[in-house]
C-alpha cells in the first residue's frame, strides 16, 4: 500500500521565520536594557558632579543659595575619566562684594566654561575659554555711588536723581563705557532736569569720574562691553585660560573628580 499523500506546501521566502524571532528579541531587549542602564549611571554621575560643583561654588562665592550648575555633553563619565569637562554652565545669584574693597555685589553671574580641567593637586582649575554675563543691579550701583540710579532714555545711559537742599530734585544723565582693567566708566555727564548748583555739579563730577572696578570675577575674564537693562548694568566678559583657584569660586574642580 502506498502511504497517504501529503500535499506539498511551497516555501514562502517572505514568510517570517518564527523560530528565529526569539533570540533576536532577547538580544535587542538586552541591548536596550544595557543602554538604559548606561544612561542612568551617566545621569547619576552628572547629577552628583553638578551637586558637588554647586556646593563648592556656593562655598567659594559665599552666596546665600547654591548656584545652578549644568554639565553638558554625553557621556559625562568619559569626560570625568579624561579629567576635562567639555562645557559647564553656571548661574550664581547675589554674589557679595569681595572683601572690604569690593564696591558692590553682583546680582547674577552666568558663566559658560569650555574644556574645564583641574590641576593635579586639586588647588585650581582652568577653562580653555569662558564667557560670562554679570548683572549689577541699580540699587547696588546706587548704594555704591550714593545716588539714585536708574536706566536712562538712550542705550548705555543711566539717570541719577539728585535731591536738592532747597527741595525738589535735579536729574542728570551719564553714559557707561568700558575701561581697561575691568572697569566701568561714566562719561558725558549732563544735567537734564532741574537746576543743579555749581557746588553740586562739582561733587557729581567727582563721583562720576571714579570708575567702578569689577573685582569679584574669575581671573582671566576681561570686560568686553557694558549695556543698560531694566534691571541694571549688564557686563559681558570673556577670556581664554580662565583660572579658578581653591580660595575663590573655582573650588568646583577640587570636587568634581570625587563624583
Amino acid at each position: 500500500m502506498h502511504e497517504p499523500y501529503e500535499p506539498y506546501e511551497p516555501w514562502d521566502a517572505h514568510r517570517p521565520a518564527h523560530g528565529n524571532r526569539r533570540p533576536v528579541v532577547i538580544a535587542v531587549g538586552a541591548l536596550l536594557a544595557l543602554l538604559l542602564a548606561t544612561v542612568a549611571v551617566d545621569r547619576f554621575a552628572t547629577a552628583r558632579v553638578e551637586s558637588r560643583a554647586a556646593e563648592a561654588f556656593q562655598e567659594g562665592m559665599h552666596t546665600p543659595s547654591a548656584p545652578e550648575v549644568h554639565v553638558q555633553g554625553f557621556p559625562v563619565l568619559t569626560q570625568l575619566a579624561s579629567g576635562t569637562l567639555r562645557h559647564v554652565d553656571i548661574t550664581a545669584h547675589d554674589l557679595p562684594a569681595s572683601g572690604t574693597t569690593g564696591p558692590f555685589p553682583v546680582s547674577e553671574l552666568a558663566l559658560r566654561l569650555n574644556e574645564l580641567r583641574k590641576s593635579d593637586d586639586d588647588t585650581e582649575a582652568r577653562a580653555r575659554s569662558a564667557e560670562a554675563t554679570a548683572l549689577l543691579s541699580y540699587p547696588d550701583v546706587s548704594d555704591a555711588l550714593g545716588l539714585e540710579i536708574s536706566r536712562g532714555g538712550r542705550p548705555g545711559q543711566v539717570r541719577a536723581t539728585v535731591p536738592l537742599p532747597t527741595g525738589g530734585d535735579a536729574t542728570v544723565t551719564t553714559t557707561v563705557s568700558v575701561l581697561s582693567g575691568n572697569r566701568i566708566a561714566f562719561r558725558d555727564f549732563q544735567v537734564t532736569g532741574g537746576v543743579l548748583p555749581d557746588l553740586g555739579r562739582a561733587a557729581l563730577t567727582t563721583v562720576f569720574e571714579r570708575p567702578i572696578q569689577l573685582r569679584n570675577i574669575p581671573q582671566g575674564l576681561r570686560l568686553r562691553s557694558i549695556s543698560t537693562t531694566d534691571g541694571g548694568l549688564s557686563a559681558r566678559l570673556s577670556g581664554e585660560s580662565v583660572t579658578f583657584r581653591a580660595d575663590d569660586t573655582s573650588r568646583i574642580n577640587s570636587r568634581y573628580s570625587d563624583a
